[in-house]
């Protein structure tokens, strides 16, 4: 079936996984690839929450939750932080006052090999607060089981950067980005959010098993944080989204990686609200 096809190339795209796809690739499989990019998320939140399980038993709280997040950072090459680093990075280029110059050097910013310091600082700050609200969320966690909130970080990341993809312009006219721009419609954005409402909802009762109190009351509470969390994370993204699109004049595939990374930090901040 050709849907499927996108399961492998989505592995491809937001994994360091070496999967090879065979036969030619169109952009509407591109495209597609983004309906699995939650189920992606999923493949990467088991890996985290089994890791924490067993590194919570070996080792301190601090050094677990250190060890999950370069785990985690591992399993995708950095792709994410190096479109964040980029992003900021461009985000940083003083105006002139004249729009469309500054939006050529911002993109030539962005498309530079090279970190900058404010780059280095948006790094930094988001490996901080990921490892402090990890650590906030092994430690106090109440409502929810650390690990259901571990799985669900990477699945809700992926999940808006196809929030991201809807409706918005390319800042430019080539790339792996403009692919996905051009492509992804209403209903590729219908089917990545079934696909993470079904990942949601079947990882709770799984992590919910050694959990205190009963299934329905603790469903109860599970339902309105998924529901909820993913609202404001969608708010997030398209605020995100009209911000690129006025500074650089649209989106790229970098813009996707800041977006991805913004995401885990807003919904970790959530899960530490509700804990």
């Amino acid at each position: 079936m050709r849907l499927l096809r996108g399961i492998p190339l989505a592995l491809q795209f937001l994994t360091v996984m070496p999967v090879k796809i065979t036969g030619p690739v169109s952009p509407q499989d591109i495209s597609g690839s983004s309906i699995f990019f939650p189920l992606v998320g999923a493949f990467q939140g088991l890996l985290l929450s089994a890791c924490s399980l067993l590194l919570i038993s070996r080792f301190s709280v601090d050094t677990a939750g250190a060890m999950v997040v370069l785990l985690y950072i591992l399993s995708n090459g950095g792709f994410h932080f190096d479109g964040l680093s980029d992003t900021f990075d461009a985000l940083s280029v003083k105006s002139t006052g004249n729009r469309e110059s500054d939006r050529e050097k911002r993109l030539k910013v962005m498309k530079d090999s090279t970190t900058g310091s404010i780059g280095v600082v948006s790094l930094c700050l988001a490996l901080l607060l990921k490892y402090v609200l990890i650590r906030e969320i092994i430690i106090y966690s109440a409502y929810f089981n650390a690990y259901l909130i571990l799985f669900l970080m990477p699945v809700l990341s992926k999940w808006t950067m196809v929030v991201a993809m809807y409706r918005a312009a390319g800042a430019r006219k080539d790339g792996l980005g403009m692919m996905f721009l051009e492509n992804t419609k209403m209903r590729h954005l219908v089917l990545a959010t079934l696909v993470t409402f079904v990942l949601g909802f079947g990882a709770f009762p799984v992590t919910s098993l050694s959990a205190p109190g009963p299934f329905l009351s603790g469903l109860c509470l599970f339902t309105p944080f998924l529901l909820s969390g993913m609202a404001i994370l969608a708010f997030f993204t398209r605020f995100l989204t009209g911000i690129f699109t006025r500074t650089f004049g649209g989106l790229t595939g970098d813009s996707f990686g800041a977006v991805h990374e913004i995401s885990e930090i807003i919904f970790l901040v959530i899960a530490c609200l509700w804990k």
